[in-house]
Formats: C-alpha cells, sequence, structure tokens
C-alpha cells in the first residue's frame, strides 16, 4: 500500500499536499482501491468557500458513489479537468495525475492538526 510520508491525511480517506496557502486534494491508494474502478469524479464547487469536512464533490466507482469531504476549510481554486475525460487516473495515479482540487487554504495552522502516514497506517490497518 502506497502511503507516502510527505503527506498529511484524514480520516475519510483524502490526503493533502501543501505548497505556500495552496493545498493540493485527492484521494489516498487505500480509498482507490477500497472503490475499485473510478468511473466519474464531480467537484460542483469551483470558486466556492467551504468549511473543513463540508462535501466538495462526489467520485463514482462502478458500483457505489461516495462523497469528496474537504480536509481544510478554504475555496476551491482549481479541479482536475482531466478527470473529467479519464477519472481513471484515480486508480492509476492517487498521489499524481489522480488529484482532484486546489484549495486556498483559510488557515494554513489546521494542515498540521491532520493525520501524518504513520497515523493514517494505523487507521487503515497498514
Amino acid at each position: 500500500m502506497n502511503i507516502p510520508a510527505n503527506l498529511k491525511y484524514t480520516k475519510d480517506h483524502e490526503w493533502i499536499s501543501l505548497e505556500g496557502d495552496i493545498a493540493t486534494v485527492g484521494i489516498t491508494d487505500f480509498a482507490q482501491k477500497e472503490l475499485g474502478d473510478i468511473v466519474y469524479v464531480e467537484v460542483e464547487t469551483l470558486d466556492q468557500t467551504l468549511e473543513q469536512d463540508e462535501v466538495f464533490g462526489t467520485v463514482e466507482a462502478v458500483k457505489t458513489v461516495s462523497d469528496l469531504f474537504l480536509p481544510l476549510a478554504g475555496e476551491i481554486v482549481e479541479f482536475n479537468e482531466s478527470l473529467e475525460t479519464t477519472p481513471e487516473k484515480v486508480n492509476s495515479d492517487p498521489y499524481g495525475d489522480g488529484w482532484m482540487v486546489k484549495v486556498k487554504v483559510a488557515n494554513v495552522a489546521d494542515f498540521d492538526a491532520l493525520l501524518d502516514s504513520e497515523a493514517y497506517k494505523s487507521l487503515i490497518g497498514a
């Protein structure tokens, strides 16, 4: 299982990287394996400001649809539009080309409160 040490994680299986006040968000390798083949990613919150843990979109797999929860409060400033035509990138490269949104974070200090890789490994029993 791929759980990069340089990222932060949530109990809802999102990963987060932070550069300045811009966070990149996607779902973890564990989450994409649990969901199976991703067939659709929907994000209708572009340019909206959301609170931490609010739903920012959905991911649809062959057998289920799951909500996506924003790990940090802020404004959704970018959506990975390549996922509209190739949602399978979430399966093949969840930490790279399969990223979902970029967020202008309201409070960068909140990043430190998220799970590190060891805590996330414990959460999923890895």
